[in-house]
């Protein structure tokens, strides 16, 4: 195990920060990772991906950077297939190898930035599918018993962009692989979100496969957001909010087009990208802190600017938007501090 000191993180984390690891790791292999674990350095950081998180500042602790790869079969039966995926695997390169092979569920959850690993913690989901519709199962390490565990769909308790692992298991887990069941024919396809029938309907698709459904979520996706590789970003920055309807009904009376998802006879989710956009910051931007000039729930970073920056801008627009709606926008992304 090559353990490495005063590493940039740049090239590790899709907002481009350039903050510095104290020490940094890359495993390949699970023995690699309770070596890592089992080291005596007191604080330790496990990287994934690095697409769902602003760094602020430098990182004092042993980065951990999860490489783990492969995709294997589990089980099939006539209906449905089973995939264990390493956690290392890069989503959007998973989801792909699906639709090439015809496996259905995970079509809508095209690029997506980030790991496979990560995708149980943040429950990711887009375009009307969560992870949590195609999840079966996971394997973890404890971090410091270095014994492993299956974690079952129930035991994961999944939320809208929440799970076990942002609350009671947080910190106490490195997610190894994830399992999937995966349709082979007779595909669930979702295509109720108005800009995937919008792309349909344009190329005069009735019946779409889940590569054309793939193809119309990539389309809407490369349209609207940048691409991290280009311009630091971590994709969507704040969750949507869930409020009460009546809340609801007294701002759609005074913002006539304000769009809306309904939840239940009591709540609603309002896009927080409408409340930003609304609040005065699409296209904002302090130095190299931004807000993107096409979809006003990313912010992005146009070179050199620090974890800092980015998170003064997301409390300016957090505050701005409290004050106009009275409404409170909580970051998605994890902030490492």
């Amino acid at each position: 195990m090559n353990i490495a000191h005063d590493v940039s993180l740049k090239k590790y984390n899709t907002f481009g920060i350039d903050a510095k690891a104290s020490s940094f790791v890359s495993v390949s292999t699970l023995d690699e990772l309770k070596e890592a674990l089992s080291t005596t350095t007191k604080r330790k950081f496990v990287l994934g991906g690095g697409s769902n998180m602003l760094i602020k500042n430098d990182i004092e602790a042993l980065v951990i950077h999860i490489n783990l790869k492969g995709i294997e079969v589990v089980k099939e039966d006539n209906n449905s297939i089973w995939l264990e995926v390493a956690a290392g695997e890069n989503w959007h390169s998973f989801v792909m190898h699906c639709v090439n092979n015809n496996y259905g569920g995970v079509e809508n959850l095209a690029l997506i930035p980030g790991n496979t690993g990560t995708s149980p913690v943040q429950n990711i989901g887009a375009y009307g599918v969560e992870l949590k519709d195609v999840f079966d199962s996971c394997s973890a390490i404890n971090r410091n018993s270095l014994e492993s565990k299956i974690f079952t769909h129930s035991d994961c308790k999944f939320g809208y962009r929440e799970s076990i692992f942002k609350n009671d298991a947080k910190d106490l887990y490195v997610i190894t692989s994830v399992t999937f069941k995966l349709s082979k024919k007779d595909h669930n396809l979702n295509t109720g979100y108005g800009a995937i029938q919008e792309v349909l309907k344009q190329k005069e698709i009735k019946n779409p496969t889940i590569k054309e459904i793939a193809e119309a979520v990539i389309h809407i996706r490369s349209s609207k957001l940048p691409d991290p590789k280009l311009l630091g970003n971590s994709g969507s920055f704040f969750k949507n909010p869930v409020i009460r309807k009546e809340l609801y009904d007294s701002l759609q009376s005074k913002y006539a087009g304000m769009p809306v998802y309904p939840i239940s006879n009591e709540e609603v989710k309002v896009p927080a990208g409408w409340l930003i956009e609304q609040a005065g910051f699409k296209g904002y931007r302090i130095e190299d802190a931004g807000v993107h000039d096409k979809q006003a729930l990313v912010l992005v970073n146009y070179g050199n600017a620090t974890g800092d920056n980015l998170w003064d801008l997301a409390l300016q627009i957090k505050d701005e938007v409290y004050k106009k709606f009275k409404i409170n926008i909580e970051p998605e992304v994890n902030i490492v501090k």
